[in-house]
């Protein structure tokens, strides 16, 4: 579960840069070719093509002159690649990711700069993840809620890394689609209290809910439980009214199918081999039985986020003893995180940290929803300056590392 460092330079045969994304079909799947060359480049492995030999071969482009090649290279445990197709990840996790070679940067962007610009996906992505934990807490939790979740969000090492993309799949864009998924399932089963019509008046927040889950889905096949998972917590915030939940679900679900459908350039041939292809389910029993996924698992964790160390047992202690806190509020985003953490530990030999680094988000929320109801206990001067220390040591702790990168 830990960190792999794969950001080796791609091999290029170009001396200067060139860059330029493309999709082909060829003999019943996609390729994603991104040429141009790059030297230490942050998310350069996210370029990769979805499909292709394990061993490597030349890719050519008609479009460029003389042709630019580029040597594709499935790093060991990275790729899981079965008859051409990536079993993990739909083509569109690598058009994201070549998305800002289309504005060619090799032009005009001066070369300190391209590697930013090669993380720009990440980092959008994780901005936007960080805008939706604050409102989501904020929401929920009030004030304090929300800005101690953006604090533990901002300054963890896990999220850091994997926004900068440096060691990292560049899996972004999955997080930002579970939370998105769940919290939107979760807001949209609330306007169900009101008298209006299901469908029509909730459009907006449907079509959100159906992009939130193609995202995640398009970036992590296996996260596609979620689907599963948000129906249920859909009746239990509205279980007045079950048939305009299924309405609603099934509406979210068609619009990501949709999605999902344009990434493969609505080619049914391409989308059902793709589905076929796919390992919608990531799980081994067996895992369970070896101790070593136990011992790393909590290390990992801590390792990920510090203030972890100190701020998780004592939410926990605080959620099994004190009743107030075990609300709906609180013991969603703790069902959730503990469905991840279980989906991790079952998937060792899965190539990222998708589960664990969505489970750490709703962690987050977690944490953060149990200490805002500390705060409003006769300790909350004690609570506040204990909270505002932790955050603090560790913002000063990561920032005093950063210097030192």
């Amino acid at each position: 579960m830990r960190f792999t460092s794969w950001a080796s330079p791609l091999p290029m045969e170009t001396s200067a840069l060139s860059t330029i994304s493309y999709v082909a079909r060829r003999g019943g799947r996609i390729y994603l070719y991104c040429a141009g060359q790059f030297g230490m480049i942050s998310a350069g492995s996210d370029f990769l093509r979805a499909g292709g030999s394990r061993h490597g071969q030349f890719a050519f482009s008609p479009f460029l002159s003389p042709p630019v090649r580029l040597i594709w290279r499935g790093r060991a445990g990275h790729l899981r690649v079965r008859d051409g197709y990536d079993q993990d990840r739909s083509p569109l996790y690598y058009l994201v990711a070549a998305a800002p070679l289309l504005v060619r940067p090799g032009s005009w962007l001066p070369e300190s700069l391209q590697p930013l610009l090669a993380a720009s996906p990440n980092l959008f992505f994780g901005v936007m993840l960080g805008g939706s934990l604050w409102y989501v807490a904020r929401r929920l939790y009030g004030n304090a809620g929300g800005y101690i979740a953006l604090t533990l969000y901002c300054f963890s090492p896990a999220m850091i890394v994997n926004v900068a993309g440096t060691h990292s799949l560049g899996e972004m864009g999955a997080l930002w689609g579970a939370f998105g998924t769940v919290f939107n399932a979760i807001a949209v089963a609330h306007t169900l209290y009101a008298p209006r019509e299901v469908v029509l008046w909730n459009w907006r927040r449907i079509l959100l809910l159906g992009l939130s889950l193609a995202l995640a889905v398009g970036n992590q096949f296996s996260l596609a439980m979620l689907a599963l998972v948000i129906l249920p917590l859909m009746f239990w915030v509205a279980p007045v009214r079950p048939g305009a939940v299924l309405a609603i679900w099934t509406t979210a679900i068609a619009v990501a199918l949709a999605l999902l459908f344009a990434g493969y350039f609505f080619e049914p041939g391409l989308f059902w081999q793709g589905m076929r292809h796919a390992r919608w389910i990531d799980f081994e029993p067996a895992a369970f039985g070896i101790s070593v996924s136990y011992r790393n698992a909590v290390p990992t964790i801590f390792a990920d986020s510090p203030p972890l160390m100190i701020a998780l047992p004592a939410a926990l202690i605080a959620y099994l003893g004190w009743r107030r806190t075990r609300y709906f509020g609180n013991t969603a985003p703790f069902e959730i995180a503990g469905l991840m953490l279980i989906l991790a530990l079952g998937a060792p030999n899965f190539p990222g940290q998708g589960f664990h680094l969505t489970m750490l988000v709703f962690v987050f929320v977690f944490v953060s929803g149990v200490f805002a109801d500390l705060l409003e206990t006769q300790q909350s001067v004690l609570v506040t300056a204990s909270m505002c220390g932790l955050l603090t040591a560790s913002a000063i702790w990561n920032l005093w590392q950063l210097g030192r990168v």
